[in-house]
């Protein structure tokens, strides 16, 4: 029996530099998803933006998108009432369209910062992940820090700058960096993901240079203290009472964990469970809920942590919407917990309708 089954529609691709990394972890959440329980619908947004209905994660790897011409383009139709998609060239989509959720594998802006999520709240659509508060929170490495700083979670010493400051103030910025947080230092886009962007600058040149990379991917630049320590990443599953996975340690092949890195895997590893005391292994698990909590996430969030010879303990960043792939942290963490990746999808996409009917039993008039 078909009708059974939840319809879920996988969404992958997008506008943004991590658009590969999203084809990748949609094939492997297309690959393990268990169809005995889920009739599975895809849709693929190119670079542009367009959303193409029934394109494969694999194919798209390996080929690209196809013309316009030679798939459906589909728009989302934004009625709370009656949610589906339609496509623009008057083709009948299967069951006209409607599902019962979508899970978003999509990285960056224009999927993981709160605008998808505000799109698919207008329409009174059930999805996986955070909301638009949780997600915005969670891409914005700025505003991620200064509510973790709210909460009194320890993070490395930070600045940040405007686009517009490094070109009115350049010498002003570099002193200020130079003065507050010393070489080597990390300068990063604000709100990109998986590394891009990201530089590592042991002297005024490489500064200067690392800030020019920045400001092609962002407005908003934030430069960090280096801290010398192991990179610790716990994984967070749940909604108003979350979980933290056993925690992992990555070993990256290069100076720090770059794009290449983490997606290439040559010469990284990664050390689950990571060989730490158990004290500290209960903190980093209280730590990372505490960090899930303050930016409001839900679903799903992977916490990445420093800790020192010293047992010190520095929370990175949060991200609300953690690669998906084979060799990725958040899936392997889980595994290692006890939960398998199919299962781990099941659990998501359950968290996402309890968080949609919780939204339903709210308010929002006085009619």
């Amino acid at each position: 029996m078909e009708d059974h089954k939840l319809k879920v529609v996988l969404l992958f691709g997008g506008r943004s530099g991590e658009h590969e990394v999203s084809l990748n972890s949609a094939q492997s959440v297309f690959k393990a998803i268990d169809r005995t329980r889920y009739n599975v619908e895809t849709i693929g947004i190119n670079k542009q933006g367009q959303w193409f209905w029934g394109v494969l994660p694999e194919t798209l790897i390996k080929e690209g998108f196809p013309p316009a011409d030679q798939t459906h383009q589909v728009t989302l139709v934004i009625d709370p009432t009656n949610p589906h998609f339609m496509a623009t060239d008057g083709y009948v989509l299967p069951n006209n369209g409607r599902f019962d959720i979508v899970f978003p594998v999509l990285h960056g802006p224009y999927g993981e910062d709160g605008t998808l999520q505000g799109l698919l709240e207008m329409a009174n659509v059930p999805y996986v992940g955070s909301g638009v508060l949780g997600s915005s929170l969670g891409m914005d490495k700025d505003r991620m820090k200064a509510v973790f700083l709210e909460k009194a979670l320890p993070q490395a010493r930070y600045l940040t700058f405007l686009r517009s400051d490094l070109t009115s103030g350049r010498e002003t910025c570099l002193n200020e960096i130079e003065a507050k947080i010393g070489y080597p230092c990390f300068v990063k886009p604000a709100n990109l993901g998986s590394s891009v962007g990201i530089s590592k600058a042991h002297h005024r040149e490489e500064l200067l240079e690392a800030l020019n990379v920045a400001t092609i991917f962002d407005r908003k630049i934030v430069v960090e203290e280096n801290i010398n320590a192991k990179e610790i990443e716990v994984a967070v599953l749940g909604n108003d009472t979350p979980k933290a996975s056993i925690p992992g340690e990555v070993k990256p092949a290069h100076e720090f964990y770059t794009y290449e890195a983490k997606y290439s895997n040559i010469g990284s590893s990664l050390l689950i469970p990571a060989p730490l005391d158990e004290s500290i292994i209960v903190r980093l698990k209280e730590m990372a809920i505490e960090a899930f909590r303050a930016v409001e996430a839900s679903g799903l969030s992977r916490v990445d942590f420093f800790v020192t010879t010293e047992n010190e303990i520095f929370l990175n960043e949060i991200n609300t919407l953690p690669g998906f792939t084979e060799i990725s942290m958040y899936p392997k963490l889980w595994e290692a917990s006890g939960i398998p990746y199919s299962e781990l999808i099941d659990n998501l996409i359950s968290l996402g309708l309890e968080r949609f009917q919780d939204r339903q039993n709210c308010k929002i008039s006085r009619d």
